[in-house]
């Protein structure tokens, strides 16, 4: 394989672009609280920083290791992630927060398996696809197994239960299964399945019916269910085009519930306005096309659903997340790319797209 010199520009500088808007609203968003809490309006500024040098270090190591040779060991990452995926549900080892027992940690420092998990699904469902893209038109020999390596650790997920991830997971996985060649009459039959089993999930525990009800009707409980989906709103409509003015916001002063995470995108709207919240939304935009395009033009099929993978679960997390925000469907808990507060979430993005960037090294021109 002959390789670049360098990396896709575009997709680079996208990816600062978004980490750096993301850094100042961690700031914006969360300097009121953490004084509060911890007596420093930098408290989660500067850990977001900390965090973001860490996956910047990741993300350039990994853009420089060239990619197909993860390939003989995804299958020992995967089981790897696994272990760590099983040891989070053993009392005394996984960590509760928020109702979730998704963390391995001690003391201040903690990590949450389920992101380092999404990451090795799609290097070794990358392998095992295109390994098996000739059964992949066959439900028995091809789509079944694929279906069940993605159901597994999704079982493990759910058991904690993480919803909002488990989906994520999920529906990269089905956009890799659809590009690598299987029927559209095999997802049929999953989509029936997957809406009776969602069903099942949210009848089966009642916090997820709660959120139903308060996507439908959030003012019935304005004070419960619906607090966070008005307080996001309440955020949104004030900005205009142009916004109160970046550290103005009014819902970070204990209106919307820990405003650095899963509504940092309402924060940045009531400071930034309709515009700020339209230039990041472009730059992710930069980060699927350039992705999409690295995934066509990338010299072998592993390399081609790696670089969709990645591509793949970035976007539909964006996607969920601002959909959330804007009220347009229920509360999942899922974070926004780059932007929010977390340190698994924000170093392992970077590493995955690091990866990205090591294909796009290699696609022709």
């Amino acid at each position: 394989m002959e390789t670049k010199k360098k990396p896709d520009l575009w997709l680079v500088t996208a990816i600062l672009g978004i980490l750096i808007m993301g850094i100042v609203m961690v700031y914006s968003s969360s300097s009121i609280w953490s004084e509060y809490k911890f007596d420093d309006p930098w408290f989660f500024a500067k850990r977001q920083i900390l965090f973001a040098a860490a996956g910047l270090i990741a993300m350039v190591v990994l853009s420089r290791i060239p990619y197909y040779v993860w390939h003989p060991h995804s299958k020992k990452i995967m089981i790897i992630c696994l272990v760590f995926l099983a040891a989070v549900l053993i009392p005394g080892v996984g960590m509760v927060r928020g109702g979730a027992r998704s963390w391995i940690g001690v003391g201040m420092f903690s990590i949450q398996p389920s992101e380092f998990m999404k990451l090795g699904l799609i290097l070794y469902l990358s392998r095992f696809l295109s390994e098996r893209q000739k059964k992949m038109n066959s439900f028995q020999e091809g789509f079944l197994p694929a279906l069940a390596l993605i159901l597994f650790p999704f079982a493990l997920i759910m058991l904690q239960p993480d919803l909002g991830t488990g989906v994520v997971m999920v529906g990269t996985c089905l956009v890799m299964l659809f590009t690598s060649g299987a029927r559209i009459s095999h997802f049929m039959w999953i989509a029936a399945a997957g809406m009776a089993g969602m069903i099942g999930l949210i009848a089966s525990a009642p916090y997820r019916i709660k959120r139903i009800t308060a996507f439908l009707h959030p003012w019935e409980d304005p004070l419960g269910a619906g607090f966070q989906i008005i307080q996001s709103l309440y955020a949104i409509g004030p900005g205009g085009l142009l916004g109160l003015g970046l550290g103005n916001s009014m819902q970070k002063f204990f209106y919307l519930p820990e405003p650095q995470t899963d509504f940092i995108f309402a924060v940045l709207a009531e400071e930034l306005g309709f515009l700020g919240g339209f230039f990041i939304l472009s730059l992710f935009f930069i980060v699927l096309w350039r992705g999409i395009r690295t995934s066509l033009l990338a010299p072998d099929l592993f390399g081609s659903l790696l670089a969709l993978g990645i591509v793949g679960m970035v976007s539909i997390q964006v996607m969920i997340n601002v959909s959330v925000v804007t009220g347009l469907i229920p509360v999942t808990g899922i974070t926004l790319p780059l932007v929010s507060y977390g340190g698994s979430s924000l170093t392992l993005t970077l590493a995955s797209l690091g990866l990205l960037l090591s294909v796009s090294r290699y696609s022709s021109r």
